[in-house]
């Protein structure tokens, strides 16, 4: 079978830029380097429906993935604007580029798409997962035009930016066990007082990424909102298979015990529909399962494990920046024995404190991570506290060897070669076998000579590099 092909010309300043190219775009695959319309010389991805056609608008929704895996992000989205009717886009933005610049690159990809494409007017939307979310929730603040953002698994990049006068459409996905879920209530409770049209979608998976219908759904919103808004014509048929899809999902989640969630997306339910449909019905399914003894047991027990937490997050933040300024090493043992509470909590019985425990194992990784980023963008870097933190995340991701490696290596670099044969023996113990790599180690090499070095190289993993030769 024949794919399609749609041949678009590109006009005005767009030819111009491009020396007068012809670009061909396939309809149904990622077309990747597109040159953007700026000055910095950015570029973006693209892929149009199967179906597109030029004789009609349609809605874009541009994905961010700072980490340059644009098509491994859009991707994610290809089956969902498919059956929505979406074109997407990735402009390149990066973390290593200034917020400005990746602006002006989502800008200009912007104004390149929408010259080029028949675009409709007030139907651009942001999306993106962890960096990428957080980027996308800015991008409403500084382009205009976009009135939407899809951020999974990340919170708002900064409440203080928001815009009471420029409200957008914020729908936030996350699971319940991801550190970012009390933050993304506490998003909603700001959004709602702020008066910005807002969802919280719960998704099941213990990953970054939710189901194929959760992206589906978010799309589903935003065509939700155009007909409420009367941007778009309302579709009746297509409101009702929508409310009848979520209707099935409570179902589903009140047949499988799963109170909590499903009150909650009720309570999401009166928002996308407010505009389009009466719902009595609905508020007497939210009162009735209120007033259920079981709903309000879990409630009781989920808000005790949000205190907990809340008190938690408060120590490790503490204690995290207070090590840091003393270069505290002995209080790595404090951080072994919350690592050794954490896995209780994650092993335990109860299904809250459960997901309180990955919340808060995710917590810690992600504060370790951002305070190593903090102290590698300092003018003079403090080695000590770079130390102390590669050290502390051998503690809290111990099957992560990236860190043991980090830490051979700028222990070495300091020559302190006891510190580095410690975690060189650690990370064997664990099962690291890349002996090319430990061999290739930066500052490490008065360190790889030495018959400590090799004597462990030959016990765990034999034959070192180097002949361990005793002296008589």
């Amino acid at each position: 079978m024949k794919k399609p092909y749609l041949l678009l010309f590109l006009s005005g300043i767009l030819l111009t830029s491009l020396s007068a190219q012809t670009i061909t775009l396939k309809k149904g695959e990622i077309i990747e380097s597109i040159p953007a319309n700026d000055s910095i010389s950015s570029t973006f991805s693209l892929y149009l429906p199967t179906y597109f056609t030029t004789d009609k608008q349609w809605p874009l929704l541009m994905v961010f993935n700072l980490e340059g895996k644009e098509k491994q992000a859009m991707s994610m989205f290809l089956s969902s604007a498919e059956e929505e009717g979406y074109v997407l886009a990735a402009p390149r933005v990066l973390d290593s580029i200034s917020l400005t610049n990746n602006m002006l690159a989502t800008a200009g990809s912007l104004e390149s798409i929408t010259g080029m494409l028949p675009i409709q007017n007030g139907r651009l939307y942001a999306a993106g997962t962890d960096s990428g979310g957080r980027f996308a929730s800015l991008v409403p603040t500084f382009i205009k035009q976009v009135k939407g953002v899809i951020s999974i698994s990340a919170s708002l990049a900064n409440t203080d930016l928001l815009n009471i006068k420029e409200p957008f459409h914020f729908i936030g996905m996350v699971n319940k066990n991801h550190f970012n879920y009390p933050t993304l209530l506490s998003d909603e409770k700001i959004l709602d007082a702020y008066k910005f049209p807002n969802h919280i979608l719960l998704f099941e998976e213990k990953s970054d990424w939710p189901e194929k219908e959760y992206l589906k759904k978010g799309m589903q919103l935003f065509t939700l909102q155009a007909m409420g808004r009367k941007w778009i014509p309302r579709d009746s048929a297509y409101v009702e298979a929508a409310f009848q899809e979520d209707l099935e999902k409570i179902n589903s989640l009140k047949n499988s015990g799963n109170f909590l969630v499903a009150e909650q997306y009720l309570g999401e339910m009166m928002g996308m529909y407010g505009a389009l449909k009466n719902l009595d019905s609905l508020r007497k399914v939210q009162k009735e399962l209120r007033k259920n003894k079981q709903f309000r047991a879990m409630r009781r027990a989920e808000n005790a494990a949000f205190l907990k937490e809340t008190l938690l997050k408060e120590d490790y933040q503490y204690y995290m920046e207070e090590d840091l300024l003393t270069h505290n090493f002995k209080n790595l043992g404090w951080w072994n024995y919350q690592m050794t509470e954490i896995n209780k909590f994650i092993t335990s019985s109860n299904p809250y404190d459960v997901e309180m425990g990955n919340r808060l194992l995710g917590f810690v990784n992600a504060l370790a991570a951002d305070n190593i980023e903090m102290v590698q963008t300092n003018d003079v870097v403090d080695q000590d506290a770079l130390a102390f933190l590669y050290m502390l995340k051998t503690i809290t991701e111990p099957n992560n060897f990236e860190f043991y490696l980090k830490t051979i290596s700028l222990s070495a670099k300091n020559e302190d070669f006891g510190t580095s044969l410690f975690y060189l023996e650690e990370a064997l113990k664990k099962g690291f076998k890349d002996k090319e790599k430990l061999y290739g180690l930066e500052h490490t090499a008065l360190l790889r000579i030495t018959p400590e070095f090799n004597t462990l190289v030959s016990k765990y993993l034999k034959d070192a590099l180097y002949d361990i030769i005793e002296e008589e």
